[in-house]
């Protein structure tokens, strides 16, 4: 089965970084957050990617293209560019680069892709969330619901602190950025083929509506860790986790 990856926006809330680089390119502990979220999915044995391409889409494709010789050491001959690696350092990556519209909103980026949709199947998600959610349970649970779509709902974090009082009006205590008890859609969907009829050349939550409306749209409720990069501090606070505890790295596990 295939996963069909957004990462065509242009990232305008963290214009530091992405002035210069595609959103999905930008580092998280070295590596593009990108290959972080491949490297959720190829854990689980879901190495086939459609990377819906837009804004620099050509630094992704380059990324890939020279992955082997970012990762390992090699001698090269200067005269005829041959080149000799020295160890086998890489990643077991299918990918399809998609060039789905420099502006193009993500419904009409999806069916863009939709032609390299060969199986009855296919999983979509974002190009800027991780979390340590379960594919192989993701899968299943779809499977078992037998509906058009399935959604992972997850708890965001709040970007407030919440403040705790008693019954005099007093301040208690303060809860700097709690996780939230309500959910989310954070990306890690899965479709069924014909879903692609409800999607439209508007944002994807066109199409989610249309599904949820005829009740052909489910949720997997996952209660571990997740966390989108819509800004500049999310990327520093993404990078702190990944020399803390990698919370989202199920392939170290």
């Amino acid at each position: 089965m295939k996963t069909i990856i957004l990462c065509g926006g242009l990232g305008t809330r963290m214009k530091e970084e992405t002035e210069y680089k595609p959103k999905a390119m930008v580092l998280i502990g070295g590596k593009p957050i990108l290959w972080h979220i491949m490297k959720i999915y190829a854990h689980y044995g879901y190495n086939e990617f459609i990377l819906a391409l837009g804004y620099k889409g050509e630094m992704i494709k380059d990324y890939f293209l020279n992955q082997k010789k970012f990762q390992n050491d090699f001698t090269l001959d200067a005269a005829t560019h041959e080149t000799a690696f020295h160890n086998s350092v890489g990643d077991d990556f299918k990918i399809t680069f998609a060039d789905t519209g420099l502006e193009s909103n993500t419904g009409e980026r999806i069916l863009r892709a939709q032609k390299y949709i060969t199986e009855n199947n296919f999983m979509l998600t974002y190009g800027d969330g991780v979390g340590n959610i379960n594919i192989k349970e993701l899968v299943a649970f779809h499977q078992k619901q037998g509906l058009l779509g399935t959604i992972s709902g997850v708890h965001p974090y709040s970007k407030y602190g919440l403040i705790k009082t008693d019954g005099n009006n007093l301040v208690e205590s303060f809860d700097e950025k709690p996780l939230m008890h309500d959910y989310v859609s954070g990306g890690f969907m899965i479709f069924n083929k014909k879903a692609l009829e409800y999607f439209d050349n508007g944002h994807e939550q066109s199409g989610l509506k249309k599904m949820a409306a005829i009740r052909q749209l489910s949720i997997y409720r996952h209660e571990g860790f997740w966390k989108a990069m819509d800004t500049y501090r999310e990327m520093e606070e993404l990078n702190k986790l990944w020399h803390d505890s990698k919370p989202w790295t199920v392939w170290e596990k």
